[in-house]
């Protein structure tokens, strides 16, 4: 496979070093890309740049995941308003782990295979360098002229935000220079890849390469994504969309990638799923001719949970959304794990109820001690019409009795008014 054609059909190239494609044709080549580890979790932000090193090995290179510990404490200036928070050692350890558990599902970190991924921390080897150091051996072989002229350096410094640019975030490029020149000694690595914000921060890293090596480097980057609207990529009204099941649930991940626009869905399935060019294409042409069956929003979102999660995840996520266009059954609802049975329905009204009011008949229990109807009157009006369900079960008679078992994991019931109007009921715990 020849890596930079497959990146420039996905879309997936910005900018590239001439001399990069005949480079990595000639030999087996290593590359990196440097990941913040400011969190304990990747987003989807992060998945551009772990996706281009998956197509990376799948092509018979080498991928390097740079875990930025030591960069990560500086906070880098490229289109940043505001410095980051400084990172102690062991938040720094239980992040990268964290990390590395992640992108080993798009990445072969473990077979003795010659291109087997690697992660690094930069930090392992900044720790111990002295600043006196740091400026002898690198600062003098670039020059003020040559990083003021950096965009990023150039807008920060001309922007109207009264923090400006501190010398720490300044320096941020000699330190990412640095860690390439390091990479490149250590690892023979001779490219990097990065957002197209990155640009001036990676050249940095070739021009010291150069000038301390003279040695030949190479950097490739792709462009910022972004949503249709202009929207910022992965954002949601609850903040990023995380990789992490604890921060962002499955189910809540799934659709996500389900609910992006034809437009943005025939972009992203290019850019985060292994499909080939003629099974993309193939999909595009299905869509065009049935875009209201959104066979492309469907597949990118299976595609994409299951390499996140798992196929499991994914078939559960299929269902859960199932239950809110009348497809589920009591059977599929009591199968949805806790957590995805209450993501579907965050915002649905909520009543929580004690042990002994679940005793009650169904008329007191939606009446009485929920308030969901009004009056008995209400209640049996609906009922007889066939307009109430209790956990997707139709119930038509005002002396229904229910037992411990109607309730979903001993503790929920799903009462539907009509076809769109939910509630939820809560067993609260002794």
């Amino acid at each position: 496979m020849n890596f930079v054609e497959e990146l420039t059909w996905r879309g997936m190239i910005h900018d590239i070093m001439p001399g990069t494609e005949e480079c990595l044709e000639k030999e087996m080549t290593s590359a990196y890309v440097g990941i913040d580890p400011t969190a304990d979790s990747l987003h989807i932000g992060h998945l551009v740049g772990v996706m281009m090193l998956k197509h990376f090995q799948h092509a018979g290179h080498r991928p390097i995941a740079l875990v930025g510990g030591a960069t990560g404490m500086i906070g880098d200036p490229s289109g940043k308003s505001q410095e980051r928070n400084l990172l102690d050692e062991k938040t720094l350890r239980h992040n990268q782990e964290c990390l590395k558990q992640q992108i080993g599902k798009f990445l072969d970190f473990e077979t003795p295979a010659p291109n087997r991924a690697l992660m690094v921390n930069n930090y392992d080897w900044m720790k111990g360098y002295s600043f006196l150091g740091f400026i002898r051996d690198i600062g003098k072989h670039i020059t003020v002229n040559y990083m003021m002229a950096k965009d990023s350096v150039k807008k920060r410094i001309s922007s109207d935000a009264a923090s400006g640019m501190s010398f720490t975030e300044f320096t941020y490029q000699l330190v990412q220079g640095f860690d390439y020149l390091h990479l490149y000694r250590e690892f023979q690595c001779r490219l990097q890849m990065g957002g197209s914000d990155q640009w001036g921060n990676i050249t940095t890293g070739t021009e010291l390469i150069r000038r301390k090596e003279g040695g030949e480097a190479f950097a490739l980057t792709c462009p910022l994504i972004t949503k249709a609207d202009g929207g910022k990529f992965g954002k949601t009204e609850e903040g990023n969309v995380w990789l992490d099941q604890e921060r962002t649930s499955p189910y809540k991940f799934y659709q996500f990638w389900l609910n992006v626009t034809d437009e943005d869905a025939e972009k992203y399935i290019k850019i985060f799923t292994m499909l080939t060019k003629e099974e993309v294409e193939a999909l595009v042409k299905e869509h065009a001719e049935a875009p209201h069956r959104r066979i492309l929003q469907k597949k990118l979102a299976e595609e994409v949970t299951t390499m996140v999660h798992s196929k499991e995840d994914f078939e559960m996520a299929v269902e859960a959304s199932e239950i809110l266009f009348g497809k589920a059954t009591e059977e599929t609802l009591s199968r949805i794990p806790e957590e995805m049975f209450l993501s579907v329905f965050e915002g649905v009204p909520q009543y929580s109820i004690t042990p002994d009011q679940m005793k009650s008949d169904l008329v007191t229990l939606l009446t009485d001690h929920t308030n969901i109807f009004q009056s008995r009157g209400e209640l049996r009006r609906l009922m007889q019409g066939g307009g109430l369900s209790i956990n997707k079960q139709k119930i038509s008679d005002p002396e229904y009795k229910l037992s411990r078992d109607a309730y979903i994991n001993e503790r929920y019931l799903l009462v539907q008014k009509g076809k769109r109007n939910y509630f939820l009921i809560n067993v609260q715990s002794n």
